[in-house]
């Protein structure tokens, strides 16, 4: 539900479990370095049901509903604690006891930290809500934090995400965009240039994945080879050569395979975090800058310990950061792209050499008139192999050229 909705007021005033507010609001508070709460703003102040005087000075856990694990929380402050901003899904608690969902943007900030909120609109909520009571539910039996949180790390890497920096990406863009949508508003040109680079390095993974799986579906065919080779006896020796050269070939695809898509250092992974990270900024980087249009446009309802220029000229140099940082994951991904190319390149010298191999058994399998059809059986099996190899490929290079297009375009925008 949104403030478009004429139900809304009233079920806002409504004495129910769930504090309502609207869609476009945005909290935002400053906390020291124990998590004191030093300044906030109105909308805030508001939903969580608390005076002025109950907020400033009191830690933030004042907020904090039993609902959410301590493992979440323990993850927040390792990623803060180590420098970096890190987002997540809050549940929290009101002085009345009803609840309200947040997704909050952290970040360390001179000797505190900041975080703006907005409202939770997409799917992802849900699929946090079950984590969340997975992880509460081996809380209470008494799982630390520290292994609660590698828990949620585990059940986020089940669902798909290599770390939770992957995650964290996907969402803010996920909630920034249905958020945008359901109050008319445009998303950028900076964020849509992210999405279609997160969106092309996606479909590279399904390509890659399905290429990888013809690839193995050859790996027998030396073997085979070697078979029919031995049944010809010296009639075999040209076909026994043919099973050696491709076996070496085999080798070559294999290294290849595990440089480029196994493991966290592999070429598809640093192009994929460089572009994840870049989306998670660009998000940050536009949140922040809302919630300071919405500070400069605040009136005099802030008590007196409040600054809002202070504020704002904070937040402001939050988004200054978050722009620097974009730039560099942008260098990254440029970077990246272009290893990412030269690796594709390696992968159709191999495949140029697959197919001059298919030849020269074609040649055999047409000489031979008693084991001719084993082999052409072998040829088949090649060429639905290799035509399904080089379309993947093809298809690779395409959405590499979507990705060094889009940071072409970024360079203009930043």
């Amino acid at each position: 539900m949104t403030e478009l909705n004429p139900q809304f007021a009233a079920e806002a005033k409504a004495t129910t479990s769930e504090a309502m507010f609207q869609l476009s609001e945005l909290f935002y508070t400053r906390t020291d370095e124990r998590g004191v709460i030093e300044a906030g703003n109105t909308i805030f102040q508001r939903v969580a049901g608390y005076e002025w005087n109950e907020l400033l000075g009191a830690p933030h856990k004042l907020v904090r509903h039993p609902d959410m694990p301590k493992g979440a929380f323990q993850l927040v402050w390792d990623e803060l604690k180590a420098g970096r901003t890190v987002a997540a899904y809050v549940k929290n608690k009101r002085k009345d006891g009803r609840f309200y969902w947040v997704f909050a943007l952290m970040s360390p900030a001179g000797n505190g930290f900041i975080s703006t909120r907005m409202k939770p609109s997409s799917e992802h909520l849900q699929t946090m809500t079950g984590m969340y009571q997975d992880m509460l539910a081996e809380e209470e039996g008494g799982l630390s934090p520290k292994a609660s949180a590698e828990l949620l790390l585990s059940k986020l890497a089940e669902n798909g995400y290599s770390n939770y920096a992957a995650f964290q990406a996907t969402v803010i863009a996920a909630e920034f965009e249905m958020r945008a949508r359901s109050l008319g508003r445009p998303v950028d040109q900076l964020q849509k240039r992210f999405l279609d680079m997160s969106r092309a390095i996606e479909q590279v993974e399904t390509e890659t994945t399905e290429m990888t799986e013809a690839f193995k579906a050859i790996r027998t065919v030396p073997m085979n080879m070697r078979i029919i080779a031995s049944r010809l006896e010296n009639a075999g020796g040209p076909i026994s050569a043919i099973s050696v050269n491709y076996s070496q070939m085999l080798e070559e695809m294999s290294t290849w395979v595990s440089t480029f898509v196994d493991g966290d250092a592999c070429v598809f992974a640093r192009i994929r975090d460089a572009i994840l990270q870049g989306q998670f900024l660009g998000f940050a980087m536009a949140l922040e800058q809302e919630m300071i249009e919405i500070l400069k446009g605040s009136g005099a309802e802030y008590p007196e310990q409040v600054n809002l220029q202070e504020e704002t000229k904070m937040l402001e140099g939050m988004r200054a950061k978050y722009l620097e940082q974009t730039s560099d994951a942008l260098s990254s991904v440029e970077n990246e792209a272009k290893r990412f190319g030269r690796s594709v390149l390696d992968m159709k010298r191999y495949v140029t050499g697959l197919s001059s191999t298919r030849m020269m058994c074609k040649i055999e399998s047409a000489s031979l008139s008693n084991s001719g059809t084993a082999l052409s059986g072998i040829v088949d099996q090649l060429d639905a192999c290799q035509n399904e190899i080089e379309q993947r490929l093809a298809r690779i290079v395409e959405l590499n050229s979507v990705i060094q297009g889009n940071t072409s375009m970024l360079r203009s925008l930043i």
